[in-house]
């Protein structure tokens, strides 16, 4: 008997290694002598760092960085296959890191996401993957090339203020002071969000109100991108203002594809490839997967979508674990996944059900539950 078990953390509650774990303990009740594989697992966003390090036996380097609004903290960002780093832009650019009362994408900056980049760049690492979810910016990632060394300056030839505002005073952009490495590096970045730089579908007008911006401000930051944008392409004629995910993370999706060529593309399918998954699941019996929340929504590019796809590719049963599941989950046991078990056992409340003592018994118990069905089906 051979399990795959790669489940997404339950935010809040249970990472994807402990998720997985204690499944894997659940599912060794019933079949003491399978072969139970955990693979922690993410699609791009938090957790991604993590569950990369676990599964592909990595490290983690903490550094100190600049967060949104300037001030220095530690973040963390994981090293596998000895020159791949994996960073995620929220760990320095993120929307967490700043309290909701100070929230201002005029001010907030990416500047910090480039100084993990640069560290890396500097020990040694040529690749890089990147999830870019969850930021608290919309600064078109001018900060992140800013700590790359690329010069974005005003008609005195002073370097910009940070944030969408200092985008106001942009005239020249200058890149003969990048740091030398870069042009050795890859950019894999893992980007979900299918939004333009600019318009009706950009990262102003769409993403910006969640990050602080006040009603006036969107078309003005709007009018800066596209400013930003022209100028960019007469730099590099390839850039791509309407490419799907320039608008991701407040623009960071353009400066990655402009400016340092980096690749965007689905979430989890980076994850899957990185980690070589269908090699790993030839042979299972079953695959165990799962995320905190599963909803109609899962289908767009979540863990367990991506997950049950491979897995029909070689037919083998796929099963779902979750913290709860909505009234419209059953639309992925059309997309692949077979059967969808929500974990709580009981009337309760959400405090108690995130609780990590009673989320792990639970998945225990119902991992232990789900196999003990499958056991006497098979025989």
């Amino acid at each position: 008997m051979k399990v795959v078990v790669a489940i997404d953390s339950f935010k809040g509650s249970l990472s994807s290694f402990e998720v997985g774990t204690a499944v894997k303990n659940g599912i060794l009740k019933v079949y003491n002598d399978a072969s139970v594989i955990v693979l922690p697992i993410a699609d791009g966003g938090e957790g991604t760092v993590d569950a990369l390090t676990k599964s592909l036996n990595g490290k983690l380097k903490t550094v100190t960085v600049t967060n949104p609004l300037g001030d220095k903290i530690k973040a963390t960002y994981g090293i596998i296959h000895e020159n791949t780093a994996v960073i995620e832009m929220s760990s320095a650019g993120g929307i967490t890191l700043i309290p909701k009362e100070n929230l201002n994408p005029l001010k907030a900056t990416t500047y910090g996401v480039g100084e993990m980049i640069k560290d890396a760049v500097t020990n040694g690492v040529t690749n890089f993957i990147i999830g870019i979810g969850g930021s608290a910016t919309n600064d078109g990632g001018v900060g992140m090339l800013q700590a790359l060394g690329f010069k974005f300056l005003d008609n005195n030839g002073n370097s910009i203020p940070f944030g969408a505002g200092g985008l106001k005073n942009l005239t020249t952009i200058d890149d003969s002071e990048v740091i030398p490495q870069l042009k050795n590096c890859t950019f894999n970045v893992a980007c979900d969000v299918k939004n333009p730089l600019c318009g009706e579908r950009g990262c102003s007008r769409v993403f910006s109100p969640q990050k602080g911006a006040k009603p006036n401000d969107i078309d003005i930051m709007d009018g800066y991108l596209l400013n930003y944008a022209n100028l960019t392409k007469k730099l590099y004629p390839n850039s791509n203002k309407d490419l799907e995910g320039a608008g991701a993370a407040g623009g960071l999706g353009f400066a990655f594809s402009s400016y340092l060529n980096a690749k965007l593309t689905s979430g989890i399918n980076l994850i899957l490839d990185t980690i070589n998954f269908e090699s790993i699941i030839k042979g299972a019996d079953v695959v165990v997967t799962g995320e905190g929340r599963m909803d109609k929504q899962s289908a767009m590019g979540k863990t367990p979508f991506g997950i049950a796809t491979r897995a029909k590719k070689y037919n083998i049963p796929v099963i779902a674990l979750v913290g709860s599941a909505s009234s419209d989950s059953n639309y992925l046991n059309e997309l692949g996944i077979d059967g969808i078990f929500p974990i709580v056992r009981g009337a309760t409340s959400l405090q108690d059900a995130m609780n990590k003592e009673n989320a792990t018994i639970n998945a225990e118990l119902t991992a232990e539950q789900v196999f003990n069905f499958y056991k006497t089906i098979k025989g």
